[in-house]
């Protein structure tokens, strides 16, 4: 249980760690030292834990639930062994706790045994009349299965027991949302909410169903009722926001991503949406005061980055949207778009070796897109790095082979090179692929183009 201020546990728990800083031994009775144990479990603070199990023990060795909370240390320190002798010796003690099921189960999850931790906590279903959180801990294993059916329909029977298990409410609609039954989920919400009308995390789950479908008038309805419920309830604000941006209602969304920020501490997510809502505006100041204020709420937050510099690169503003990607990319080097954006910026400036190893760095990152190799084999083209560039659209065709645009460039290189049977070769590749491609040779290889081999070949049929 919590300990809560100026109470009888709060008091108890001040005079144990008091003696914890003594010599002196005081008495405290076994539900006592449960509920410090418990305290310090909640919180994390495993070492008092221990030592409240330790010193309980000492004082009452026959408790049974002190020895439980014992056993649930050893699980968590990953001594199973432990935990399963101990565990045991209390069923031999007392065969009907179902808490020793309990623990027993959660030995068989930490192992993978997902099945028989199922089995074991249906055990324990049988031994209690509080079976709320047994449904839980069964539809968790389930998680862990991949079964979501049976994860759900137990999910399902902790609302049956306790209408107002919001943790249980958000794992069903998890599952529904998993097997894509966005109508069945909703189906379910209305039943729930017949029984209960004023729950605003219901009504706010079906806004989010709504949304998915692309409903957006019912959607915006569901977090209408949410707001009603409870009008300090951020979600459905924001999501109420998402609704009224997609409708194009940019003002009222702007209204409700406002409240958002008197409700609580700024959201970077309610920020840069402000900001993307007064661009549509066409209210450009407001708009980078925000993006401004996104990149300082959550400098990691890379939509924020990205929004500022795309803005700029709308505008044409290429130096100041290089400015903010370089800033970008000297908080997270790893992020691929913020190389993809540095090359394409770069580019526009004609700083074409800049731009090259932007690609090029795109690629190292694991984007294989199409047109990262095309335009920065074209760049190395440009800069006369005619051998790196035969060597990248090489390693493009291993991800796009029999590609019309690959062997083109790659036929006019090979031509430029003076390996006249490798161009040739890869021409007839791409005549036979896609004739109307051709104009590649023109556009990136003229003086290739114009030679009378070269003609010769473009103008045969190799279907």
């Amino acid at each position: 249980m919590e300990f809560g201020h100026n109470d009888k546990n709060n008091l108890t728990l001040t005079k144990f760690e008091s003696m914890l800083k003594t010599n002196h031994v005081l008495f405290f009775d076994s539900e006592e030292f449960e509920n410090i144990i418990h305290h310090y479990l909640n919180f994390g603070k495993m070492a008092l834990a221990k030592k409240a199990i330790k010193l309980g023990l000492d004082q009452h060795p026959t408790s049974i639930n002190l020895k439980l909370f014992k056993a649930e240390v050893f699980i968590f320190e990953n001594k199973l062994k432990d935990a399963e002798i101990l565990l045991d010796n209390l069923y031999a003690i007392d065969p009907l706790n179902e808490e020793i099921y309990i623990q027993k189960a959660n030995i068989f999850s930490k192992k993978d045994q997902h099945e028989k931790a199922i089995d074991v906590l249906k055990q324990a279903l049988k031994l209690t009349d509080d079976v709320v959180d047994l449904y839980s801990l069964i539809g968790m294993e389930y998680l862990f299965l991949d079964k979501f059916e049976e994860a759900k329909t137990n999910f399902m029977k902790c609302l049956e027991n306790d209408i107002e298990d919001y943790s249980a409410l958000y794992n069903v609609i998890y599952c529904f949302e998993y097997l894509n039954q966005n109508k069945e989920a909703i189906t379910y919400l209305n039943t729930f909410l017949d029984k209960n009308p004023y729950c605003e995390v219901a009504w706010h789950q079906l806004g989010i169903q709504y949304f998915t479908l692309k409903k957006l008038k019912k959607a915006l309805a569901a977090f209408d009722f949410a707001i009603i419920s409870d009008d300090t309830f951020i979600g459905a604000y924001i999501e109420r926001g998402k609704v009224l941006e997609k409708l194009g209602r940019y003002e009222d969304a702007i209204e409700n991503y406002s409240i958002t920020l008197k409700l609580d501490d700024p959201t970077s997510f309610a920020l840069l949406h402000i900001g993307n809502c007064y661009e549509k505006l066409k209210q450009d100041d407001l708009a980078l005061q925000y993006y401004d204020r996104t990149v300082h709420e959550d400098p990691l937050l890379d939509k924020g980055w990205i929004a500022i510099t795309k803005f700029y690169k709308r505008k044409k503003n290429y130096q100041r949207a290089l400015y903010f990607i370089n800033k970008a990319i000297n908080i997270d080097s790893e992020n691929v778009t913020y190389w993809k954006l540095y090359a394409q910026i770069n580019e526009r400036l004609n700083f074409y070796e800049e731009a090259e190893r932007g690609y090029r760095k795109t690629l190292d990152l694991g984007n294989y897109e199409l047109n990262t190799w095309l335009t920065r084999g074209d760049l190395l083209i440009k800069l006369g790095e005619l051998e790196a560039a035969v060597y990248n659209f090489e390693q493009a065709v291993d991800f796009y082979p029999e590609n019309p645009e690959l062997e083109y460039r790659l036929a006019g290189l090979y031509f430029t090179l003076r390996t006249p049977h490798k161009g040739t070769f890869h021409l007839k590749n791409a005549l036979k692929l896609n004739h109307d491609y051709s104009f590649i040779i023109e556009e990136l290889f003229p003086e290739i183009f114009s030679k009378v081999s070269v003609q010769k070949l473009l103008k045969q049929n190799y279907k």
